[in-house]
């Protein structure tokens, strides 16, 4: 599977577990920021888990088929 689609499927469970995925773009491999994806609550913009942008694709993933459950 590539990086890409990896991305993807970790979006689109976001979004169905109604949650938003966020990747960063910005200097990755900082203190603050480990370059992978963030989960934000868009109803109350408030951060689900990730806070340091240090959630991978399969931990979003994980975290998204626990809170449909």
């Amino acid at each position: 599977m590539t990086e890409k689609s990896d991305d993807s499927r970790a979006r689109r469970a976001a979004k169905r577990a109604g949650l938003m995925a966020r990747k960063t773009r910005w200097r990755s491999n900082s203190i603050d920021n480990h370059g992978s994806f963030m989960l934000i609550d868009p109803r109350c913009n408030a951060i689900i888990a990730g806070e340091r942008f240090n959630l991978s694709p399969d931990d979003v993933r994980e975290i998204c088929a626990e809170r449909l459950h």
